[in-house]
């Protein structure tokens, strides 16, 4: 995609045809871009004029597929960076996470997906949802595959429609999860 292409449609409401991500940090120019479905990290980057010499690619997974409304931080070496940020969010949050970056860990873990130290129902990945308190490999993956079957989850409650989730654990989690 090109810059003016990028530019042009950054305006533009997101639709079937195409995914809205904010990318900031580090880019030649910060800014929301518009790719099309199925784009990576790398993509969002590239859109945004690419990375500035002084971006810390290390912690960025540039093979991870984005997500409609989500923000990508481009980091400097030794950043502090502000975690997740997915769709809806309004903002990557506040820095929680020494030296990870968006998109670090694959889509939605602990860093990808989270804002203020929280997983985001919505972007995370099996690790990052591994990493919460009750929740295992198995239950990791049916949360996944409740979202690929229903979409986004549009409150924490909706994780007790996930097998295996029961009240007990919903109220042990449910503080540590966001949508």
């Amino acid at each position: 995609m090109s810059t003016a292409t990028a530019r042009a449609t950054a305006t533009a409401p997101a639709t079937a045809a195409g995914l809205l991500v904010h990318v900031v940090g580090q880019v030649r120019r910060s800014g929301v871009v518009r790719l099309p479905p199925g784009a990576r990290v790398l993509d969002a980057v590239k859109a945004a004029g690419g990375a500035s010499l002084s971006a810390d690619l290390n912690h960025l997974n540039l093979a991870r597929q984005v997500a409609d409304g989500e923000q990508i931080v481009v980091p400097k070496p030794g950043e502090n960076t502000p975690v997740g940020g997915g769709p809806g969010t309004g903002g990557a949050g506040t820095p929680t996470s020494k030296g990870t970056g968006v998109g670090s860990a694959g889509q939605g873990s602990t860093v990808v997906g989270s804002v203020g130290g929280l997983v985001d129902l919505n972007t995370a990945d099996a690790s990052a949802l591994d990493s919460l308190p009750g929740v295992g490999p198995v239950l990791s993956q049916r949360i996944l595959d409740w979202r690929a079957q229903h979409g986004r989850f549009s409150s924490v409650d909706e994780l007790g429609e996930v097998s295996g989730i029961g009240d007990k654990l919903l109220a042990q989690i449910g503080p540590k999860v966001r949508v």
